[in-house]
């Protein structure tokens, strides 16, 4: 039996709940679970070096914000509409999604905001995230050692040697010389994925097989999207849609895959290899 885990990355206060609602509808039918990283409390002046505002912030409404930060419970919407389905499992994403914000070295910062984004979940009536994903998969070796602390999964796109905590170094050469691409330290499962096969920066042709390829390689397997990619210009890029729900309808067709949420891997009922 091969597992394989649906991550979606970048649901906020500020993402409109139709965009999740008319990509993973064909995943929630079919009992398919998905993994939302969610951001605890968006920063809504989000931009990327060449000064453009971050996708997640315009993506679906034709428009930015005002500058602020926004706690999820302050969006009725999305926390309504994420509650009300059981197919949907909310992972921390970062705190306020600030560029690279988990690549800080200042270890009291990293705690201060993880303990923030931890309680902005809480209060918006999630239950405490097992699992964290860091905004650009940027983790500094101070805040793998907080995240470590904290979480039961962490899922990220690669592991280097020079940013995890030097403990960790025995066990992470045992990867390497045994090819995994998931690892356990001291009970924290430590996810990796093959990129974001499902992206526009690809083209739609192929991607499904891209997704056959890397879970048939793969006794678990984490395929990455971001919602915010499906509606870049406020309307939805249909042949990109088309694409991600023909990969729901392969995987409810495959009695030798089982798609699974991270508490899964956290519960410890699915093995990592």
């Amino acid at each position: 039996m091969r597992h394989v885990i649906i991550r979606d990355d970048d649901t906020s206060a500020v993402t409109p709940s139709a965009c999740l609602e008319r990509l993973y509808r064909p995943f929630l039918d079919r009992n398919l679970p998905v993994n939302l990283a969610v951001i605890p409390e968006v920063r809504t002046d989000v931009r990327m070096p060449d000064g453009r505002l971050e996708g997640f912030l315009t993506a679906g409404r034709n428009g930015g914000h005002r500058a602020a930060l926004i706690p999820l419970a302050q969006s009725p919407d999305i926390v309504s509409y994420l509650r009300s389905e059981p197919g949907y499992h909310v992972l921390q994403h970062g705190c306020h999604h600030d560029y690279l914000e988990f690549g800080n070295t200042d270890r009291r910062e990293v705690a201060r905001r993880l303990d923030l984004g931890r309680q902005r979940l809480t209060e918006a009536g999630f239950a405490p995230p097992e699992t964290f994903v860091a905004p650009y998969d940027r983790i500094s070796r101070q805040a793998y050692g907080e995240l470590a602390r904290r979480f039961q999964v962490i899922s990220t796109g690669w592991f280097e040697l020079g940013r995890i905590p030097r403990r960790w170094w025995p066990a992470y050469v045992r990867k390497k010389l045994e090819r995994r691409r998931h690892w356990r330290v001291n009970g924290t499962a430590l996810l990796s994925h093959p990129g974001c096969l499902l992206s526009y920066h690809h083209p739609c042709r192929g991607m499904l097989e891209a997704v056959q390829r890397a879970v048939n390689s793969s006794a678990l397997t984490v395929i990455v999207t971001h919602w915010w990619e499906y509606f870049r210009d406020g309307t939805a890029d249909e042949p990109f849609v088309a694409a991600l729900h023909s990969v729901a309808d392969w995987l409810g067709s495959r009695s030798d895959i089982r798609v699974v949420p991270f508490s899964a891997v956290a519960a410890g009922r699915v093995a990592l290899d």
